[in-house]
């Protein structure tokens, strides 16, 4: 009998919710249901959905997203780059909520 493939799955869920993304922005946004996370920058919106709806167990509605490019910084002189960000914004379901100060 085959191993289920399900822990490779699970892994890979992890690796595309990174961190929630906590602004001002993203405090008014969930007052519509939605919920504002950074996302690893080769995940697909198919994906981000599989890994939000697995984490939190929540049926999520749409989700969009926004590559946030690096801004040109300096220090001590020298310029450096940031280094770009990929954000999703998950819009969930009616009825739905997602407490992100609890962790997963």
């Amino acid at each position: 009998m085959a191993k289920k493939q399900t822990a490779a799955v699970a892994t890979r869920h992890y690796d595309v919710i990174v961190a929630p993304h906590i602004t001002e922005k993203a405090t008014l946004v969930s007052e519509h249901n939605a919920v504002v996370f950074k996302v690893a920058r080769d995940a697909s919106k198919p994906e981000i959905k599989a890994a939000v709806e697995a984490l939190f167990n929540v049926s999520v509605k749409s989700v969009n997203t926004i590559v946030q490019k690096g801004k040109t910084k300096r220090w001590k002189g020298k310029p450096y780059t940031r280094s770009d960000v990929k954000k999703a914004v998950v819009t969930l379901a009616e009825g739905q909520s997602i407490d992100i100060t609890t962790g997963i």
